[in-house]
C-alpha cells in the first residue's frame, strides 16, 4: 500500500507562544514536497513538532501515517513507524560508533526476532556509502564527531538510505553544503524515491531543488501554509523573492519567532 501521510490544523506552541497556527497538507508515497519560506515563520518548527521533540507542544491537530495517530505515539514509535528526519543540525555522541548506532537503530525498526546479521548491515552500510562517496574509515568514528557539516549531512541521507522510512523529512539538509556534495546528497535522495515513501523538504533556496525535483512546493509565512504550487513557485521564490506573495496576500509581518 502506498504512503499516506496527512496533517490537519496543525497548531504548536513553544514556551506559551503560538508558532504553528493550522498546517494542512497531505503527501503520499512517491511524492516530493518542499516547504520554502523565510527565516522565522515556523518551518523547522513544523519537523521538530511531527516528531515529537518535547520542546514544542501540539495544541491542536491531527497527524497521521497510514491511518495511525502520530501524536500519539513518543518519539521512538514515530521513528519505528516510518518517520525519519534529517536534521540541519546533528548532534554529535562520543562514544558510540557510527556502525553502531545505525544497526541498532535498524533492529529496533525490525523487533525482536528480525535483526540484520552483521554481515549483511556491513554489506549494505559499505555499499551505502559508496554511493555516498563516503570514506569507509566513517564507519568506525564516533558518530558526527569530528564531521565536517557535509560529512554529517551525508551521514543523515546514509541513515536515510539504510533504515528505509516512509515519511522522510528533511530539515535545512543544504545548508552548509558546497556544490559536490549537494549533488551527492541529492542523488541519495533521488534513489530512495518510489511509491511507498514521501518526502517533505524544507528549504530556503531552490538549488537543492534542481536536483531533487518537487511535485509541489508550498510557502509557509506566519505558522501557515499560505500558497501552494508547482516546481515553478519554487523558480520564481528563487527569481524575485517572498515580497510579492506577502503583495498578494496582505501580510505586513511573516515572521512568528521560529525557524
Amino acid at each position: 500500500m502506498s504512503t499516506q501521510f496527512e496533517i490537519r490544523g496543525l497548531k504548536s506552541s513553544i514556551e506559551g507562544k503560538e508558532i504553528l497556527k493550522g498546517i494542512d497538507l497531505k503527501i503520499q508515497g512517491g511524492e516530493v514536497h518542499a516547504i520554502m519560506g523565510p527565516n522565522g515563520t515556523g518551518k523547522s518548527t513544523l519537523a521538530s513538532a511531527l516528531m515529537g521533540h518535547p520542546k514544542y507542544e501540539v495544541t491542536e491537530g491531527e497527524v497521521t501515517l497510514n491511518g495511525e495517530d502520530v501524536l500519539e505515539m513518543g518519539v521512538d514509535e514515530r521513528a519505528r513507524a516510518g518517520l525519519f528526519l534529517a536534521m540541519q543540525y546533528p548532534s554529535e555522541i562520543t562514544g558510540v560508533t557510527n556502525s553502531d548506532f545505525l544497526r541498532t537503530a535498524i533492529n529496533a525498526r525490525r523487533g525482536e526476532g528480525n535483526e540484520i546479521s552483521l554481515i549483511k548491515f556491513i554489506r549494505q552500510m559499505e555499499g551505502k556509502m559508496k554511493e555516498l562517496e563516503m570514506n569507509p574509515e566513517f564507519m568506525h568514528r564516533y558518530l558526527n564527531e569530528g564531521f565536517s557539516g557535509g560529512e554529517k549531512k551525508r551521514n543523515e541521507i546514509l541513515q536515510m538510505m539504510l533504515l528505509e522510512p516512509k515519511l522522510v523529512i528533511l530539515d535545512e539538509i543544504d545548508s552548509g553544503l558546497d556544490i559536490d556534495a549537494l549533488r551527492i546528497v541529492a542523488e541519495g535522495v533521488n534513489a530512495m524515491r518510489n511509491e511507498d515513501r514521501g518526502f517533505l523538504i524544507i528549504t530556503h533556496y531552490q538549488r537543492l531543488l534542481n536536483y531533487v525535483k518537487p511535485d509541489h512546493v508550498h510557502v509557509m509565512m506566519q505558522g501557515r501554509i499560505v500558497k501552494s504550487g508547482g516546481p515553478e513557485l519554487a523558480e520564481r521564490l528563487e527569481a524575485d523573492g517572498y515580497d510579492w506573495v506577502k503583495e498578494e496576500l496582505g501580510i505586513v509581518d511573516e515572521t512568528v519567532g521560529q525557524a
